[in-house]
């Protein structure tokens, strides 16, 4: 630029040749916005009357209930945020672990001492190689996929998050609802006093399509960039999308009738509703327990009953031996979808059933096989998925009891925008406001206390595992395993007490060598 021809003799005269971008009175307003804002009681953007609500016509309840649970939804993200920042950490080291490099050295000594023991020193396959080497090749890889997958994870907590705020501070709830009620009542003629349920189920169909809506962009980054990149993938685009209409429509077959069960059973159930709730969980739970392997696995997956084999013949004599009621052996064919393993147990009663997947079976011998199975039968043995079922229904009891407790609180569904005291709160909105608020605490802190839970009886499986002798061939199968799933093999101590449900694999395989340890000792 040419200055020339300007002259300012003093700073004022300057400073007045400038025109400034932002009017003075913009910002005095938006100040005076943004600490109304701030003020409470905080109240959302959209409400019933379209009102906010004072300090005064609130109970204390309402005077903190959305600012407190904003601030609640953001420390416990900043919390798991620094948990994520810590496994990444973990995830860009480049040396690899020294404690599970002894612990997997000493399981090839004892692979290699039994295999010269059984005078096999000429085999010389996959299975039986020495298991060190592979882990320390992949290890990159099993970093690589882990770094994905974590900064994958903070990206979409974080968009979680701000919608989730969001929508409280916009009024999402009471806008949604409101325009269920305008649907309801112009296509269908229904009313909000007179049919509620059913405008409720209206409102779960535009929150359901609007969440898969939203989802789906991280559904298929993760299915189609993060785990094909990683070698996992396995699916077409064409079966992602089948899946996600089967589940939809699934979804709207059977909760639809769940909910509006659930909601007649409230409104009809009286002051002691919640014992009426509380046995209908229990039904439905069962309910779900026995269909959902029969009838709705099958429309995803294919179930062939295991060829007859050595393998086939030592499950059933496993089964025999710990008196498990074992009907059916099958095979799923899990590698249509995707090259990660597993096998799991379903049935009630005396009609009890094992799957395996079939890339379980191309990844571990079949001793390995028996050594797993005899892990989960453990669980069942040693009575971990009864209690997890009486823990359940126990959480629902206490979740449903201290909902009926504030069942009536206008004051707190007044504070997210249900403030028009001429209109009942409906039961649906009563129940999401519950556990968004009051009971969110309470969850967070049990969901981690069953994580503990649940750990505990890993080792409890593993153990009884080891009591049927299967010791090294649960510790090389569950190696084997977490190679061809590229699980983390240095994970943050306080990540993985916080998220993992099982214990990282270098505690499990401790644990049981320590009980080797005390068996040649005895």
């Amino acid at each position: 630029l040419d200055h020339s021809h300007t002259n300012h003799n003093t700073p004022k005269q300057f400073l007045g040749c400038l025109k400034c971008p932002i009017d003075p009175q913009k910002v005095v307003e938006w100040m005076s916005d943004m600490n109304a804002m701030f003020e409470l009681p905080w109240s959302p953007r959209y409400s019933q009357t379209g009102e906010s609500m004072s300090a005064d016509d609130q109970s204390s309840m309402g005077y903190w209930a959305l600012a407190a649970t904003i601030a609640f939804t953001i420390v416990v993200f900043s919390f798991e945020g620094n948990l994520d920042a810590r496994q990444k950490d973990a995830y860009l080291q480049t040396t690899f672990p020294k404690q599970l490099e002894q612990t997997v050295s000493k399981i090839d000594e004892e692979r290699a001492t039994a295999k010269k023991e059984a005078k096999k020193e000429d085999e010389d396959d996959d299975a039986t190689k020495p298991l060190l080497p592979q882990m320390q090749s992949k290890f990159q890889n099993a970093q690589s996929y882990g770094l994905d997958k974590i900064n994958f994870g903070m990206i979409s907590s974080s968009f979680d998050t701000l919608q989730a705020v969001l929508m409280l501070i916009y009024g999402f709830l009471p806008y949604i609802w409101d325009l269920s009620v305008s649907i309801g009542t112009e296509r269908f003629g229904w009313t909000e006093k007179d049919n509620e349920i059913k405008i409720s189920l209206i409102f779960l169909l535009l929150t359901t399509l609007l969440g898969t809506v939203t989802s789906l962009p991280f559904e298929l980054y993760s299915t189609f960039q993060i785990e094909k990149k990683h070698g996992f993938n396995k699916m077409t685009l064409g079966l992602f999308f089948t899946d996600k209409l089967k589940s939809t429509v699934l979804t709207f077959l059977i909760g639809g009738p769940f909910v509006s069960l659930l909601l007649y059973i409230i409104k009809i159930g009286g002051p002691y509703f919640y014992i009426y709730v509380w046995g209908f969980m229990f039904v439905f739970s069962v309910f779900m327990m026995t269909i959902v392997p029969v009838f709705i696995m099958p429309l995803f997956n294919k179930y062939e009953p295991l060829e007859d084999s050595d393998l086939k013949r030592s499950i059933y004599a496993l089964a025999d031996k710990l008196k498990y009621p074992l009907t059916k052996l099958f095979v799923m064919d899990g590698s249509k979808r995707s090259s990660h393993s597993n096998a799991f147990m379903f049935g009630f009663g005396n009609n009890k059933r094992i799957v395996l997947f079939d890339t379980l079976l191309t990844q571990v011998r079949d001793e390995e096989i028996l050594a797993i199975l005899g892990h989960e039968l453990g669980h069942w043995k040693l009575g971990h998925t009864l209690s997890n079922f009486v823990i359940t229904q126990l959480y629902f009891g206490a979740a449903f009891y201290f909902f009926s407790l504030c069942y009536t609180s206008d004051e707190l569904f007044a504070a997210f925008g249900f403030n028009d005291s001429s209109r009942p709160t409906p039961t649906i909105i009563a129940l999401l406001l519950f556990f968004q608020t009051l009971w969110a605490p309470v969850d967070k802190v049990l969901s981690f206390l069953l994580t503990l839970f649940s750990r505990y009886n890993e080792f409890g499986a593993d153990r009884f595992s080891h009591g049927l002798g299967y010791s090294s061939q649960l510790q090389s199968g569950l190696v084997k395993i977490h190679l061809e799933n590229l699980g983390a093999m240095c994970p943050d101590p306080w990540y993985s007490m916080y998220h993992y449900s099982h214990p990282p694999l270098v505690e499990r395989l401790g644990a049981m060598m320590a009980l080797d340890n005390s068996k040649k000792q005895a």
